[in-house]
């Protein structure tokens, strides 16, 4: 594994860790050159997923933009890296238990919102108004009222 500080190319393994249900394995790793930290992750290769986009064009599934979205959603919450993290690896996780070769985006972002909504509503409708693009003032106030009445159903 090549160093990120000094390239080179030899490093020892100082800690090996299971993660997202023992579907990425997280290695704590030295370099023997400059004796930097950093970490590594293995995943499985898993079969190519393809996401149905709106305009229905496919392009690959990409973890990495769940997690930029989730990322935004919750920028300035009392949310951890980690809680971010896991919410994209069990919407990966679900999907992929679906076996199927490809997914709509549509499907994907109800995903993410639903699980958003239940741990933090202001990262929810943060993410919902981009997702769903509303359009106006009006659209958001409805979103937001549907959030509060079933906030107020469930006292």
């Amino acid at each position: 594994m090549r160093c990120p500080y000094c390239s080179h190319i030899e490093s020892k393994v100082i800690d090996s860790r299971s993660s997202d249900e023992a579907l990425t394995i997280r290695r704590r790793r030295e370099c023997l050159a400059c004796e930097q930290r950093f970490t590594t992750y293995e995943r499985i290769e898993e079969e190519p997923l393809m996401v149905i986009k709106k305009d229905g064009r496919r392009e690959p599934f990409n973890r990495q933009k769940i997690l930029n979205g989730l990322r935004k959603a919750c920028e300035k919450r009392p949310l951890s890296i980690d809680t971010v993290d896991k919410l994209a690896s069990t919407v990966e996780q679900e999907i992929r238990k679906r076996n199927e070769n490809e997914i709509p985006s549509s499907l994907i972002g109800e995903m993410i919102m639903g699980r958003l909504k239940e741990i933090d509503e202001v990262a929810y409708v943060r993410f919902a108004s981009v997702y769903r693009q509303f359009k106006d003032l009006s659209i958001f106030m409805n979103e937001l009222q549907s959030l509060l009445q079933s906030e107020k159903n469930q006292e």
